[in-house]
């Protein structure tokens, strides 16, 4: 047993000097590998004779130093708990005369800690220890990881295992703990101390993800600021700079946000999330050419072929980035396709007005649709991407506003024609539509019908809003008998919509996308009143304005083509009664009132500047001047 013992300790160190001279170079992956299965046949072999005590350093080492290898040559992060640790444990208890297979990994280590006090086995259980640790923090048990600290730091000196007042506890215990020797007779691939470090940059990183998924951004800034001190490769140092970036953010100070965040990129230019934040501070900030500027940079990285990724750090095996893994982290580092960039960036051109550079980068995105767009992006609600029919209507609103209505009639065309067949010829719908409550009978279908529904309704918005946009781009080509077509339309197309309720004129209860469609029904009546107007019709023009307000009492658009109809039938004192009861209404209430409730989608909003009056100052002359000639006859 003595001579197998000598050779298998002899094999041990070989293994290790090996790893120690080769993992700098280009083999080292394959290395990782060859490593792992050579002492996983020695663990092995070791385990085939009864546990003993002598031979339990030995067999103990070899068990961190394989574990080691197996994390390492997977390059991804710990997904469960380490069962041959529990196994190790499991023979120092036998080599003692003790059991313990019906306990719980933390209580098995509480009885090998507190009960087996044979000198030549602390420093082993030791390390054992912290690769338990690492094990823990990747699955998020950080109460499991105090917990086994606090043993640690007991079993050295009973009166040295407690927290200072105002320092982190987990750290506190992790930074309290004393790293064993390293034997010379019993090398380790990576030695306890750079575990130790580890362990500390993770346990802070992990816990101020915790703590900023909660709000408590100070200790966020803490805890994250602690884990940039640390022990860690370029790549988590920059995701770390990112997340204090988010904090930053959220804390509602932008300039550090951005001193963050341009940390990250400093550290590692291919932690392109970071890009993205700084984008979304420029926006909330206001600043479009910063924010348009970042845009272009991250939709030109994303083009790139990134450089080939080597192993994040070829000297150590287990590595910060295989234990810190949590939901919040993939979502703030979420790494956006290109072609959600380019939607930005039209989004945000469109919105600020730059017509000619949205028109154009929503051109590259409808170009990209035809290459299979559908099939890269998840449109699951975690991609950036509207649905596509409302990317095919924006388009068109950009191309109206450019002046190329031609081009955007066909885009409308597409969307009507890809529509048409997924609306029923009647939709009944409540006013206010309820998810019903998962605990009633037939709650399943219920939920069912309600989300056929409100897609129904969708598909009928895209439509209507599909001829509404082809009415306004047919008047402005001047051909206004083709744009009442298109306006009525659209408004034949909602009268498909039966709204069940005590009335249609207040939204502020009505489903968002049944909100919309009132939207568009408005839009719709004023478009082709004043295309009737246009045509010399004025008798319809001033029925549609009504249905107008009788839609939207007080629209101040509507309220004014009303008078203006008026004025034109020479109903010049209704016109001049109407006038006045609507100036005396207060302006900025009628403002306010378009814009209450939910923010109207991107698509309409061209449509709400086409609708707005723009004649109002010699039409108030007018009926001014009517005003005060009635005055002196009178008189």
């Amino acid at each position: 047993e003595r001579g197998c013992l000598r050779a298998w300790a002899a094999h041990s160190r070989a293994l290790v000097g090996r790893w120690t001279t080769a993992r700098c170079g280009g083999e080292a992956r394959q290395l990782r590998r060859q490593q792992r299965d050579e002492f996983r046949e020695l663990l092995l072999s070791i385990r085939g004779l009864p546990a003993t005590l002598p031979a339990l350093p030995l067999e103990l080492t070899v068990l961190y130093n394989s574990l080691l290898f197996t994390v390492g040559t997977s390059d991804s992060a710990i997904k469960r708990e380490g069962e041959e640790i529990r196994q190790g444990l499991l023979r120092v208890l036998e080599a003692c005369g003790a059991c313990g297979q019906d306990l719980g990994t933390e209580e098995l280590w509480e009885k090998v800690l507190q009960e087996v006090t044979v000198e030549e086995l602390q420093a082993p259980l030791h390390c054992l220890a912290a690769l338990q640790a690492a094990w823990w923090l990747a699955a998020g048990q950080l109460g499991s990881v105090a917990g086994l600290f606090h043993l640690l730091s007991t079993a050295e000196d009973p009166g040295r295992a407690h927290c200072i007042e105002g320092q982190n506890e987990l750290l506190s215990m992790i930074k309290a703990w004393q790293v064993p020797p390293e034997g010379a007779s019993l090398p380790l691939v990576q030695s306890a101390k750079d575990l130790k470090e580890i362990l500390c940059t993770a346990a802070a990183f992990l816990q101020g993800l915790q703590e900023l998924e909660a709000g408590n951004f100070p200790t966020t800034l803490s805890l994250l600021q602690e884990a940039a001190g640390g022990f860690c490769s370029k790549k988590i140092l920059a995701q770390i700079y990112t997340c204090l970036g988010c904090c930053a953010q959220r804390m509602g100070k932008p300039q550090t946000a951005l001193q963050h965040l341009k940390r990250a990129l400093q550290v590692d230019f291919q932690c392109l999330p970071a890009l993205s934040h700084v984008a979304a501070v420029y926006h909330e900030q206001g600043e479009t050419d910063a924010e348009l500027q970042a845009l272009t940079l991250l939709y030109e990285a994303l083009g790139k072929k990134p450089p080939a990724t080597a192993s994040s750090s070829p000297y150590f095996l287990m590595r910060t980035e295989l234990l810190v893994h949590t939901p919040v982290l993939t979502s703030l580092l979420h790494h956006h396709h290109p072609s959600e960039v380019k939607y930005l960036l039209a989004q945000r051109c469109l919105q600020d007005g730059r017509v000619a550079d949205a028109v154009e980068h929503y051109l590259d995105f409808l170009s990209l649709l035809q290459e299979g767009l559908h099939q890269q992006v998840p449109l699951d609600g975690s991609s950036a991407l509207p649905r596509i029919p409302e990317v095919f209507l924006e388009a068109a609103s950009a191309l109206e506003q450019a002046g190329r209505h031609q081009d955007a009639i066909t885009v409308c065309e597409e969307v009507i024609s890809r529509t048409t067949d997924l609306i029923p010829r009647v939709l009944q719908v409540e006013e206010k539509l309820e998810q019903p409550e998962c605990s009633l009978p037939g709650a399943e279908l219920a939920g069912t019908l309600l989300s056929q529904k409100k897609e129904s309704l969708c598909c009928l918005a895209w439509r209507a809003a599909g001829y509404l946009h082809q009415g306004w781009a047919w008047a402005k080509l001047g051909e206004s008998k083709e744009a009442v077509t298109q306006f009525s339309r659209c408004l034949s197309d909602l009268l498909r919509v039966q709204l069940h309720g005590s009335g249609i004129k207040q939204t502020e209860n009505l489903q968002p996308e049944v909100e919309v469609l009132q939207k568009i029904r408005l839009l719709a009546l004023i478009g082709r009143g004043m295309q009737f107007l246009e045509l010399g019709r004025h008798k319809q023009a001033l029925l549609d304005f009504q249905h107008s307000l009788q839609l939207s009492p007080g629209d101040p658009a509507a309220a004014s083509y009303l008078v203006q109809a008026l004025w034109k039938l020479n109903r010049k004192q209704e016109a001049a009664a109407q006038w006045q009861k609507f100036s005396q209404s207060c302006p900025g209430e009628d403002g306010q009132q378009k814009g209450q409730g939910r923010p109207l989608p991107l698509y309409l909003v061209s449509c709400l500047e086409q609708a707005v009056f723009p004649h109002s100052e010699p039409l108030a002359r007018s009926i001014q001047d009517y005003l005060e000639a009635a005055a002196q006859d009178t008189s």
